[in-house]
């Protein structure tokens, strides 16, 4: 087998077109017709930015691609393939202007087999170059899966790896691994592979199977001699005496390598597995190899600053660190079959995986959304099940969600669900099916998760181990799926969010449709509160703490470790950004991230609260509490040289293990210093920021400055100011970033860095923007009823110095402090 990966060059155009010969005739008649073509790069996304653009809604439609593929089949008579690793959301592919083949579906991998159209291609263009041209296309469709009304973007393009595969003509399409602890003594493996074999020769084949175990060493071998044959069959089992067993602490990854022969000539594959098993115990807890192991979870969506889906290897990579680091041993894949990076990340860092098909809200379809479901499942199933991180094969989430159907049957759900299940078991019995939300189908699958959002869509965060106690009794397998809230990066509270007593309770925290809009409905937090990193680090602190505290739970899942795009929450604070992550869109940390390491994370840490707070306020003298997340046994903190004191670290004690203190901070600038210590290790983390005790009026007026500037890059903040240009630390007001003249902003990123449009947080905003030698930058910031401002950039080549804004008024402030210039 030979495989190249194509990354370069592509073009790109999006649009809708005639048919494919609209690709080439800009070609063979020159660039008449105004298609606007680009070079591109694999893999890409044609959302990449409009996806979080504050103005419009994110183009749903057809977008297409070109290349020429060039090289020569190695192997008389092979067959020459393009597999894709995923593409959004319906695939065409064709060989000049014959269709090759097509694929239904955004997120599982699939192949397209050329060898058929190569002659037609020569014979119609000579020559040994191959044009080919794609589709993809990701318009509104409501008997397609996933929904519309499902919580994120359904994004179009070419957003995974492509590559161009030269096999024989009978290679391996897939192989198998299949293995089960038998004891602590042992475990059986047997290996099953499927044939590639299009013309169905019926020549003898040979496999050799190959295992190594985790450090290499071969450990078990055999020869087979066959027929080529139809369908997947078993052709070696052994056992393992004394196996390295597969765990979040201890990764052992064996390798499984088949070696192919046949007249045609010869290929190989190498599967990677694990030995481990596990179980849900009926209303208890969950049991990995054996012992008891809390699920400690987060969830993570295909989706990031800049590039929408197209996440490169190293985006992927720097992401499922992220989230071993924080502590996690398990993530959900939602809502859709992810990448094979991910998976295979997952393996070898020790994550325990529930990855779940696209049916995602809006009811169910005809037999074609149906099928498309079957054939969704069953690729998953076959594409990872190798994988030993994977434990649970989700079926839907959120199905009692109607919208796409004039009809909503929940008999016809539940049928389709109950088929769904018996197809997971008939397609892999060695693993457990699960969804989330869906009261009429609990009872149809091994593990469900109702609904329990405790101090943000319903109820308050204090009930939450009430509820999970009734949840865990009420489900014979039960693991909470989802649980969290939203907090913008860098927005701070003096004091916490006190309206929790309007808040009803005694009612049930289960979220309800609507409950995620800015508007209406019951009183709850997510639509009353203040959004603070603050309030969700409080939120996060006192789940965990119930978490850890129950003996018979299985585990929980907060929603989700990363920001991301979603075309249903234009109203947000940041537009089209469901703000619920741990790290920001473009992997930013924010303040909830060390609390969870501070009760998940092995590795020693210790993380002042309040670094995205570059300026606290207060009365002069008043005694403001700090907070320290550490895991380690003792923390001293240090104001401005002096200790205030060492505090133990009590795991149940709330907030922050015990680990807070209350002291007077100078006006201006102070500095806090944390020094933890555990197991005779000092470990130190340091803060500076500012003490305004100036008080302010109702903001009038906000003023710009710049920061630092980079290869051309201008950090530029906003600031809002009363009348007596006083900062107003609690401003919240939207404001909108404009720009004329050359340059641009560095915008539609779903960053608090990166967006042109946001509410402030705490009277403050930023965005970055890019100058152009070829001329000067004017940027402007405005908000409804206040006074807005601008300045003028110019780029490092051609730099003078700036004369203060016209619009600025007289009494403002001069200048932003150093500590308030270029953080947020």
């Amino acid at each position: 087998m030979h495989t190249q990966r194509l990354t370069d060059g592509w073009t790109h155009y999006r649009g809708t077109l005639g048919g494919p010969w609209e690709v080439w005739r800009e070609r063979v008649y020159g660039n008449h017709f105004n298609v606007p073509w680009h070079a591109v790069t694999l893999p890409h996304c044609f959302n990449a930015s409009d996806g979080v653009d504050p103005d419009t809604t994110y183009y749903q439609g057809p977008g297409w691609y070109a290349t020429e593929l060039t090289g020569a089949n190695p192997y008389p008579g092979g067959r020459t393939l393009l597999h894709f690793e995923g593409a959004g959301q319906r695939t065409d592919v064709y060989v000049y202007t014959r269709l090759a083949g097509s694929h239904l579906g955004g997120y599982d991998e699939f192949t397209i087999d050329l060898t058929d159209h190569l002659e037609y291609c020569r014979a119609a263009l000579g020559g040994t170059g191959v044009p080919i041209a794609i589709q993809c296309d990701n318009s509104r469709d409501l008997e397609t899966i996933p929904s519309d009304t499902a919580d994120f973007c359904l994004y179009g393009g070419l957003y995974r790896d492509v590559n161009l595969v030269h096999v024989p003509a009978i290679s391996l399409q897939h192989v198998h691994v299949a293995s089960e602890l038998t004891d602590s003594q042992s475990a059986t493996v047997q290996v099953s592979v499927r044939l590639y074999n299009p013309n169905q020769f019926s020549d003898a084949v040979s496999f050799d199977v190959i295992l190594r175990d985790p450090s290499g060493q071969v450990v078990r071998q055999a020869e087979v001699q066959a027929e080529a044959f139809a369908g997947e069959q078993a052709i070696a089992s052994f056992m393992l005496d004394e196996p390295s067993v597969w765990s979040p602490d201890r990764p052992a990854l064996y390798e499984c390598t088949v070696q192919l022969a046949s007249p045609h000539g010869r290929t190989e594959c190498t599967e990677r597995f694990g030995v481990r098993q596990f179980s849900f115990e009926p209303n208890g807890p969950f049991y990995l190899n054996g012992e008891r192991l809390l699920l400690r979870g987060t969830h993570r969506h295909e989706d990031h600053a800049g590039v929408g889906a197209a996440m490169t290897e190293a985006m992927t990579r720097r992401e499922m660190q992220l989230i071993k680091d924080m502590g996690a041993n398990f993530v959900r894949l939602g809502h859709y079959q992810q990448s094979r990076i991910v998976l295979d990340l997952c393996d070898e860092l020790g994550l325990l995986v529930y990855e779940e098909i696209p049916w995602c809200r809006g009811g169910v379809g005809g037999q074609a959304y149906r099928q498309q479901c079957r054939d969704m499942l069953t690729a998953m199933i076959e594409q990872h099940k190798n994988h030993p991180s994977v434990i649970i094969w989700g079926l839907g989430n959120e199905n009692d969600w109607p919208a796409d159907f004039e009809s909503f049957d929940e008999q016809q759900i539940r049928a389709f669900m109950i088929e769904l299940h018996e197809l997971a078991h008939q397609l892999d019995p060695s693993r457990v099916t699960g969804i989330r939300r869906c009261e009429f189908c609990k009872d149809v699958v091994d593990v469900y998760s109702p609904s329990i959002w405790a101090g943000w869509y319903r109820g308050t965060y204090p009930e939450y181990k009430q509820y999970l106690n009734e949840a865990v009794q009420q489900t014979p397998r039960f693991l909470h799926l989802e649980w969290g809230g939203d907090s913008i990066a860098g927005r701070h509270a003096e004091e916490l969010y006190s309206g929790l007593d309007v808040i009803p309770t005694g009612q049930g925290a289960d979220e309800r449709d609507g409950d995620y809009k800015l508007t209406g409905g019951p009183p709850r937090v997510s639509l009353l509160g203040d959004w603070s990193e603050s309030y969700i680090c409080e939120l996060v602190d006192w789940h965990l703490g119930v978490q850890e505290s129950m003996p018979s739970l299985t585990g929980a899942v907060q929603w989700t470790f990363k920001d991301f795009a979603t075309p249903v929450r234009p109203d947000n604070p940041l537009p089209y950004i469901n703000t619920k992550g741990v790290v920001e869109r473009d992997l930013t940390p924010k303040e909830a991230y060390y609390v969870f390491q501070s009760h998940w994370a092995t590795s020693p840490m210790v993380h002042i609260h309040s670094h995205h707070a570059p300026v606290r306020w207060g009365e002069p003298g008043e005694l403001k509490t700090v907070r320290v997340y550490s895991n380690c046994d003792s923390v001293e903190l240090f104001l401005n040289g002096e200790s205030q004191g060492l505090r133990q670290r009590d795991p149940q004690a709330f907030p922050a293990a015990g680990l807070q203190w209350k002291m007077a901070f100078e006006a201006g600038v102070n500095r806090l210093e944390a020094v933890a210590y555990a197991d005779g290790e000092r470990l130190v983390d340091q803060l500076d920021f500012e003490y305004q005790t100036q008080r302010w009026q109702s903001p009038t007026h906000l003023r710009l400055s710049t920061g630092p500037r980079e290869d051309g890059r201008v950090f530029v903040s906003v600031r809002a100011y009363d009348a007596s240009g006083v900062r107003c630390l609690d401003a919240h007001h939207v404001v909108q970033f404009t720009l004329a003249g050359h340059g641009r902003l560095l915008d539609n990123l779903g960053t608090v860095r990166g967006s042109r449009r946001l509410q402030l947080s705490n009277g403050r905003a930023e965005i970055e923007v890019e100058t152009d030698p070829q001329g000067p930058t004017i940027i402007c910031v405005t908000s409804e009823g206040l006074q807005g401002d601008s300045c003028e950039l110019r780029h490092p080549a051609n730099a003078r110095p700036q004369r203060q804004p016209a619009s600025t008024p007289q009494h403002a402030v001069s200048q932003a402090s150093s500590s308030d210039r270029g953080i947020l």
